[in-house]
């Protein structure tokens, strides 16, 4: 009798307090910065810690963050917050530690903040043509970034674009990859299915962002493109999903191959215009809003797949402002929390009350949309202000 409560006792000591040995545990924190941040004064921006490591538990870690003074934001339990003011103009180093359970170094980085003055831009006239696939197509973020520029200080934006035209004009299709707008065109379809960049090139179509420009900017290069792309071409990657190809694989061998030949041709027709490539946004923060896909994903390896391709394209289009390319961190400032749609629902068949579910994996509720929108402002912004100081 005593033996057996004596090996219950040491068996439920054992469950609750796990016996780590110090060779067992090795932290390999994937920290996942950009080259720079970008803030506009009185818009929040924020750097989520969730965002910019790759692990499965948050909770395990804990984050020092350097910045000059008091003046340039406040650390949170989840984020970095930052409103910058007019006083803020300017660049600053941002630096970043992660620690572990024993207060250990798993990973540090840092980057820059670049905040742009208020009215950049203001008296211009400017176009910008965003390119995407669903977080597009739901016309949040581009509503919302015409809005932002309706606001004084402001240039004036013609948004470009065959779809949306009663709100901010774009070209997102649900669906969407980097390969359907280089390469998709059904004869009698429509545009769910009909590149708007394909052309009649003797038999067959052919990009041609020339001819696009001349029927949608009268001929006229955009001063902005942004394209939003990469959770479809990405979204089934991995060792246990339906494709038996890496994410890394994809991103380098599938997606780099049609991106290339995307931008290229917008760089042979347009040279002048700056090209924003928007790194892609993580999923909600739990498995509950992966329900829709059954058991075909998951959160966690979709998660891993997002970061993936974020680092990749970090990697290969990162640095490149000579030939106006660049990258706009929306990823950083998204609440993957409460920034994704929920509903309540019992937690069981039993239950009789209702808990708060996810109910999205990777379309976020309004709010994240907004946000996704200040990112994008706030690199639009950024630019003008260099555009203003080369004059």
């Amino acid at each position: 009798m005593k033996k057996s409560m004596v090996v219950f006792i040491f068996l439920a000591f054992n469950f609750i307090n796990p016996v780590f040995s110090a060779d067992a545990r090795e932290d390999t924190v994937k920290l996942l910065l950009p080259p720079a941040v970008y803030a506009s004064p009185g818009y929040e921006m924020n750097i989520y810690f969730d965002n910019i490591i790759l692990v499965p538990d948050i909770r395990q870690y804990n984050f020092n963050i350097s910045v000059p003074d008091k003046e340039h934001g406040v650390q949170y339990a989840e984020c970095w917050r930052f409103v910058p003011s007019d006083k803020s103009v300017g660049s600053f180093p941002w630096k970043i530690k992660v620690l572990n359970g024993q207060n250990k170094v798993a990973a540090e980085g840092e980057t820059t903040v670049h905040v742009s003055p208020k009215d950049a831009g203001a008296g211009r006239q400017v176009s910008v043509l965003m390119i995407g696939d669903s977080l597009t197509a739901a016309s949040a973020y581009p509503n919302e970034l015409k809005r932002l520029f309706s606001m004084p200080g402001n240039p004036e934006v013609k948004f470009i674009g065959t779809l949306n035209r009663k709100g901010a004009a774009h070209e997102g299709r649900g669906g969407w990859t980097w390969a359907g707008y280089c390469n998709l065109w059904t004869e009698g379809g429509d545009f769910k299915n009909q590149s708007p960049f394909l052309y009649p090139d003797g038999e067959k179509r052919m990009l041609n962002f020339k001819k696009y420009i001349e029927d949608n900017n009268e001929g006229k290069a955009p001063d902005f493109v942004t394209v939003f792309l990469g959770c479809n071409d990405i979204f089934f990657a991995g060792e246990y999903t339906q494709k038996t190809q890496s994410p890394e694989s994809i991103a380098r061998n599938v997606i780099f191959k049609y991106s290339d030949k995307f931008i290229d041709e917008i760089r042979r027709t347009c040279p002048e215009t700056q090209i924003g490539l928007i790194l892609p946004v993580p999923p909600c923060a739990t498995q509950d809003g992966f329900v829709n896909y059954k058991c075909s994903q998951t959160r966690w390896q979709y998660r891993i797949n997002q970061h993936t391709l974020t680092e990749e394209m970090i990697k290969k289009y990162g640095n490149r402002e000579k030939e106006n390319i660049f990258l706009v961190p929306a990823y950083l400032n998204i609440d993957c929390v409460n920034g994704f749609p929920s509903e309540g629902k019992e937690p069981n068949a039993h239950a009789k009350t209702k808990i708060l579910r996810h109910s999205n994996g990777v379309h976020p509720a309004q709010s994240g949309y907004l946000q996704i929108a200040d990112s994008i402002y706030a690199w639009l912004k950024y630019r003008l202000s260099c555009e203003n100081k080369n004059k």
